[in-house]
């Protein structure tokens, strides 16, 4: 049954709605939109200039109206008199085929086509900063391995429990929070779900840590590498594959390594085959590269992959099996475009189970230890450019993320590499200036 937003509004007592959607870059764009005008809003949509925003169009293009899908409208615990939805971009009657929200649910209804649906859950890292993003926050957070660390977790106890209360009170399943690796880093955890309930819940929650951080005078970031020889953020994604009912785990039923069935065989697989240029949509800022490809970090470890490897219960390899019926992708970090991320690990998942790839053999060894020893597996991207030349030589992967898409991630992204390179940076002066 479909939500009447005003109706809905009325009961809830919202004056306002926040009307977003995420743009290629995976920044959120929103209008505020009274609750007296939303009725027109849901059904004609909120126009804007997408030229305006990291979307491939141009000045001259038609408004591009902001759908918005009033299954996912989450009032916000913060603000109860606003409400956020989420929205689907379209121009002169059809879908933005580029927009992020789109992708996602091309694939979604790919998979669909198949018998499948995919379920996930994101294991969201971010640092609490000072408001200038200088330094972390707590000057006390000093522990060489502050993972778990009980008193740094109770001095932030006020911004993550009041992210905590908020997630329980819109059901969410919050069941653990935690201080992680990095100083200054926390992370918490909430139930899988359906990939699009997934994405918005993932997309929403950015927002909320970051409008409760500057409540509390402080700056949350999700950047991947914000701090220099600490950990970065991670974006973990536990995925399994679904009947298209989604009652049944297809992942597993025991045919093969690790009681994996065909279907979660292959679609493993397909993770394996494209990775290298799926970290163009997974790990996709020049700081990304910052993360998987860091030297030891201060705690002895940086818990980011550098080789396309795969495994049982060992956190040192880009895939972790930690039990039937899942697998864990470590590969995204903090910067994964919410919608994108998803969309395309089913993209080369489904690409794998059409081809019925191998994922190879499984490895045990300690990967930070022993990686040296592997000499056949494919190592990641070093940097951004290469990740992007990775994605623009997998045609198989780029056709299932859709030919437009495609095409203006590549543009966007080679202008953001290219903006960056024709950067003068301080190291250029250090290391140069008296040569």
């Amino acid at each position: 049954m479909t939500i009447d937003l005003e109706d809905w509004a009325r009961e809830k007592g919202v004056k306002y709605f926040m009307v977003s959607f995420t743009d290629l870059f995976g920044a959120q764009r929103a209008k505020l939109v009274p609750a007296q005008a939303i009725a027109e809003m849901q059904g004609e949509g909120a126009g804007f200039a997408g030229f305006a925003t990291w979307l491939d169009l141009t000045p001259a293009h038609p408004d591009m109206l902001a759908v918005p899908d009033p299954s996912a409208v989450t009032q916000l615990p913060w603000k109860p008199e606003v409400a956020w939805v989420p929205a689907n971009c379209v121009m002169e009657g059809a879908p933005v085929d580029h927009a992020p929200r789109n992708v996602l649910i091309r694939q979604v209804e790919a998979a669909r086509s198949m018998g499948l649906s995919v379920k996930s859950g994101i294991e969201a890292e971010f640092f609490l900063m000072t408001p200038d993003g200088a330094a972390i926050s707590d000057e006390y957070d000093t522990a060489e391995k502050p993972c778990y660390d009980q008193q740094a977790v109770m001095r932030r106890y006020d911004v993550i429990a009041e992210i905590g209360d908020y997630m329980l009170e819109m059901g969410w399943g919050l069941y653990q929070a935690d201080h992680e690796d990095a100083n200054g880093q926390f992370e918490m955890n909430w139930d899988f779900d359906d990939v699009l309930v997934t994405a918005d819940r993932h997309s929403f929650f950015k927002f909320m840590v970051k409008s409760v951080a500057e409540k509390h005078g402080l700056r949350a970031t999700f950047m991947p590498k914000p701090v220099k020889g600490l950990t970065g953020n991670g974006a973990h994604a536990h995925v399994s594959v679904w009947d298209a009912d989604g009652k049944t785990n297809l992942f597993t039923d025991g045919t093969h390594d690790l009681g994996m069935s065909d279907t979660g065989w292959h679609f493993l697989g397909g993770i394996m085959k494209h990775a290298s240029a799926l970290a163009a949509i997974t790990n996709p800022t020049v700081n990304s590269y910052k993360r998987i490809n860091a030297p030891r970090t201060s705690s002895g470890a940086t818990w980011a992959p550098n080789s396309v490897t795969w495994t049982g219960n060992n956190r040192t390899h880009m895939v972790r099996v930690p039990g039937p019926g899942r697998f864990e992708l470590r590969l995204p970090d903090g910067a994964a475009n919410p919608y994108l991320m998803q969309a395309v690990m089913i993209a080369a998942g489904l690409s794998g189970i059409a081809t019925k790839a191998d994922p190879g053999k499984r490895l045990d060894i300690d990967m930070y230890q022993n990686g040296h020893t592997v000499t056949d597996a494919p190592r990641l991207p070093l940097n951004l450019l290469d990740a992007l030349r990775a994605y623009d030589a997998d045609t198989a992967l780029k056709d299932a993320m859709g030919t437009e898409f495609s095409a203006a991630f590549m543009k966007l992204k080679h202008d953001e590499w290219n903006s960056f390179v024709s950067h003068f940076s301080r190291w250029e002066r250090e290391n140069t200036l008296d040569i």
